[in-house]
């Protein structure tokens, strides 16, 4: 429903200061963030002939320097192909056909590929995939405009939505069709939205993961889950060279308490011995701690406004499913509006924010299920313990358990 049907108006954040020097511009689709959302609507939008521009806060290395997940489904992975930005992935990409479970001592494997029915990941970082992305943007001539400052979404309760903008003291004025707030958990889009017309749904979790990254082997060929009694470690790797570790750890720890020694021998001890013992240790190049929550805003959609991705929901990462989720809700975005150019039909745009989040709260709750099982919480208590090994216990000797599990974690049909 739009914003006008429900009579409201957008209420306006940080607006950019409009002068008589103000460059006016048209295109079709406006979209604020150049992250891998961003980045991807815009490139299947060009490649349809579908006019769009990016604008994005931050410089073109800042956005490339941000390290965040490295775990793709094969719809995602699908869609980097359908983009043109496919190839350096299929190259370098590790395929991965399951991963352990660690616990109590010992591990287990889960078949994703035999459990699913021939379905793998791709480990392939989101760094990496952002960098492709911006490749082939400029190897099309799609025009990204990085250090936008001041960017907001206007009357997009009404047919003719603008975003405006700053650069170099000169303000700029967009006019377009629709307008995709790409821009993540803290942009403008979703904040530009009267608190009236959306609701929000949060949990946030009394821990972290500190992370590092270390040009080592990674101990396993394939990602390692621990849940142990000093809490969660999950090992996983960007290359066969380059590794990515976290631990669990209180909310209130700072990197700086974290030297690499102690995190090394900290990890170690939350892995069963035979992994411990054959973990090659070295000097990280990037460390931080990063805090969890599940969140999700609905709608997703406000007259000709779209929210996707971090700009519409965010999950723990512990079912790997962040920038997955961001990939589906282009998939349905990118759907509808070729399908408005191309058969003058609203019935995608109208049905987007119903599609995306039928999908989203189904990620979310696995995400919050896998958050569970792992991690241990302050409040567990004894009786938590013994449920939370009971249900690792029954995961890993049931077949119709471990299918499920399987089903999530390589991403439900689009």
């Amino acid at each position: 429903m739009s914003i006008a049907a429900a009579g409201l108006r957008p209420h306006v954040v940080g607006q950019g200061t409009h002068r008589e020097d103000t460059v006016f511009m048209r295109t079709q689709v406006a979209i604020i963030g150049a992250g891998p959302a961003g980045l991807l609507l815009g490139q299947l939008l060009t490649n349809a002939g579908i006019d769009n521009v990016v604008l994005e806060l931050r410089s073109a290395d800042y956005v490339l320097s941000r390290v965040r997940a490295g775990v793709l489904e094969e719809g995602m992975a699908g869609m980097l192909d359908e983009a043109g930005a496919g190839r350096r992935m299929r190259a370098e990409g590790l395929p991965h056909d399951g991963f352990d479970l660690a616990f109590d001592g010992g591990h287990h494997r889960i078949d994703l590929h035999g459990l699913s029915g021939g379905k793998r990941v791709m480990v392939y970082g989101q760094t990496e995939v952002t960098h492709d992305l911006m490749e082939k943007r400029r190897d099309t001539g799609g025009l990204s405009v990085y250090e936008a400052v001041n960017v907001q979404p206007h009357d997009f309760d009404g047919p003719n939505p603008y975003v405006t903008y700053d650069k170099h003291g000169t303000s700029h004025r967009i006019d377009c069709d629709f307008v995709a707030g790409c821009d993540g958990f803290h942009g403008v889009s979703r904040r530009s939205v009267p608190d009236s017309a959306i609701t929000a749904y949060e949990r946030v979790y009394p821990f972290g993961w500190l992370g590092i990254l270390a040009e080592i082997p990674p101990v396993s060929h394939e990602l390692i889950y621990a849940n142990h009694p000093r809490g969660f470690a999950l090992c996983s790797m960007r290359s066969m060279t380059r590794s990515r570790y976290y631990v669990q750890c209180p909310l209130d720890d700072r990197v700086e308490d974290w030297s690499d020694d102690r995190f090394w021998d900290e990890i170690r001890r939350r892995l069963p011995a035979d992994v411990a013992e054959r973990m090659v240790t070295g000097p990280s190049f990037e460390k931080s701690i990063a805090p969890l929550r599940s969140f999700v805003a609905e709608p997703m959609r406000f007259g000709r406004l779209f929210l996707a991705g971090d700009a519409a929901h965010i999950v723990p990462p512990t079912g790997a499913k962040g920038l997955n989720l961001a990939a589906s809700d282009v998939r349905y975005l990118f759907d509808g509006l070729r399908e408005y150019y191309a058969d003058g039909s609203s019935a995608g745009i109208d049905d987007y924010s119903r599609r995306a989040l039928a999908r989203v709260w189904k990620a979310e709750r696995f995400s919050w299920w896998m958050t569970n099982t792992l991690h241990r919480f302050p409040d567990q208590g004894a009786f938590g313990q013994k449920i939370q090994e009971a249900e690792l216990n029954y995961l890993v000797s049931s077949r119709a358990a471990s299918t499920s599990l399987a089903e999530n974690y390589v991403g439900l049909p689009y």
